[in-house]
């Protein structure tokens, strides 16, 4: 690996997938594997095998097919590396091994906490006994895996003395990373850039392996603590899309790879990853969680190219560099104008489709198309925002199990908001409810819950519009908690936003409904660093 080189590791699908509510499907998470290798991320964190059966399986399906095949578009390029988190136990690092070794390039991440607040409260363990179980796990995992990553959990509140030794130790060991996590986000940077560059001053054999940081977002410090450590000698930084994951999330992977372009004659660090694709695997793993990008997201956000005051607006018409020290095409945030409307055929609408990366097929192209038709008949123009909305809407991930069939609504500035629906049950039962409500989408939910039955706390409710106009498709998003502990989301798209959330609502509960079908268990999110 080149000295100016950074490994970018996205943790998307593990640390991303922690946030409340964002747990994605096997299905899910494997379409998103495809396009992180597509915008060429070297490490892919798969998951957490030892979670759930069902992560388990979400982790070797993405080992078999993306750790395996070469790149889309990229055939010279290598399948990423796929990794599995472990905790330092046996069954853990088995069940990370049984999830990555069907890649081409497997790795094991195991992890145990170093800071005196964790050994006292939450592990109840000496410092001895953290070096002993911790050697003894490394020496497992490098026993079934040549890679081996190692994470001091919450090293950035960590004695250094002690986390030389402890590092030190897992090198003799066999890791073969070392990542150094800032597990709550409390280091400032001149701190943490200070504590990678007294790791690899002061531990013994630090200089002979890769680290790595991984920083959180509680005081949004997130990716300067990540440029700070790679100024001072990391080369992999731990990074989730949007910036997804625990509490306030993670070091953003747009932001930080942006950075290092934008700021490349500063910062003399360069990495493998097609920024032109950053805004369409945005849009994915928004949708793929339902966690909407804030218009003012940097980089991939709504408003990131936006202009509206009139000194800008002059400015940008100059010299588009008075305003922009990026361009929009560099991050592939160009819009691009569809040629296709009501006389277009299904093959130019799914080659579209393709070249936006949606590849639909049988059943779910044809639900697509016939969404596409009717929305160009009412539609002026029709936008890639469009097209990728409809695909997202129609491409079910999760069972179909009720579905909407008709929906009325009557309301207005007298009377109650009433509404009507009429769903499908999983056996093609139909059935009919009305109810009243407090406005329309209220009056709608109440009529759905009349007749699915699944008790449900809605957490989090969306409407954002694709495109601009008055016939502009909406977008829902819908959380809700069915237990103490769970959440599940929903997405829906039409241009009626009472049907749009309607069908994110169904979503929502088709999501819950699946889940207790299948039994998947709760990510143990207390323990990952």
């Amino acid at each position: 690996m080149k000295p100016d080189y950074v490994r970018i590791f996205d943790t998307s699908l593990r640390d991303g997938e922690q946030a409340p509510g964002a747990s994605m499907t096997s299905a899910e998470k494997l379409e998103v594997a495809r396009a992180l290798a597509r915008l060429g991320v070297d490490v892919i964190e798969a998951g957490f095998p030892a979670a759930s059966p069902d992560d388990l399986a979400a982790v070797q399906a993405i080992s078999a097919e993306v750790g395996q095949q070469s790149v889309p578009g990229r055939p010279q390029a290598a399948p990423p590396i796929i990794c599995g988190l472990a905790r330092c136990t046996r069954n853990d690092i088995e069940a990370a091994w049984q999830g990555v070794k069907g890649a081409r390039h497997p790795r094991i991440h195991t992890f145990l906490a170093t800071s005196d607040i964790h050994l006292k409260h939450k592990l109840r363990l000496t410092r001895p006994e953290m070096i002993a179980r911790a050697v003894e796990m490394v020496g497992f995992a490098r026993s079934l895996c040549a890679d081996v990553e190692f994470s001091p959990e919450d090293a950035g509140r960590s004695d250094p003395q002690f986390l030389y030794e402890v590092l030190a130790a897992v090198i003799k060991a066999g890791a073969t990373t070392l990542n150094i996590p800032d597990t709550v986000g409390y280091t400032m940077p001149d701190e943490f850039g200070a504590l990678i560059a007294g790791i690899i001053q002061h531990t013994p054999g630090a200089r002979d392996v890769t680290i790595s940081v991984h920083c959180h977002d509680d005081l949004g410090l997130a990716v300067a603590n990540s440029l700070a450590g790679l100024r001072a000698g990391a080369r992999q930084a731990e990074v989730t899309i949007n910036g997804i994951g625990e509490r306030a999330g993670n070091a953003s992977l747009e932001e930080l790879v942006m950075v290092l372009r934008t700021r490349g004659e500063k910062l003399g660090l360069q990495t493998g990853v097609d920024a032109t694709q950053l805004c369409r695997v945005s849009r994915l793993v928004s949708r793929s969680t339902s966690y909407p990008v804030p218009p003012n997201k940097a980089i991939v956000g709504a408003n990131a190219f936006a202009h509206e005051s009139g000194i800008h607006q002059d400015g940008m018409i100059k010299n588009a560099q008075t305003y922009e020290i990026m361009r929009p095409e560099d991050v592939g945030a160009a819009q691009t104008m569809l040629v296709l409307g009501k006389h277009s055929g299904r093959n130019a609408f799914s080659k579209r489709l393709a070249e936006l990366g949606y590849a639909l097929e049988g059943d779910a192209l044809l639900k697509a198309f016939n969404e596409f038709k009717k929305l160009a008949d009412r539609k002026k123009e029709v936008h890639d925002a469009d097209l990728i909305a409809l695909a997202s809407d129609e491409r079910t991930t999760v069972p179909e199990l009720w579905a909407l069939e008709t929906l009325q609504v009557v309301c207005g500035t007298t009377g109650l908001p009433t509404a009507t629906v009429r769903l499908r049950d999983p056996d093609g039962k139909t059935h009919v409810h009305a109810a009243i409500g407090t406005g329309p989408v209220d009056a709608c939910y109440k009529a759905i819950d009349g007749i699915v039955k699944v008790p449900v706390e809605l957490l989090e409710f969306g409407i954002s519009a694709v495109t601009e106009g008055i016939d502009a498709l909406a977008e829902a998003t819908v959380r809700v908690r069915h237990d103490a502990q769970r959440a599940s989301h929903g997405h829906g798209a039409d241009t009626d936003i009472v049907v749009a959330s309607a069908k994110a609502y169904i979503a929502s509960l088709n999501h819950v409904l699946s889940r207790q079908s299948s039994g998947r268990a709760q990510h143990p999110h207390e323990v990952s660093p």
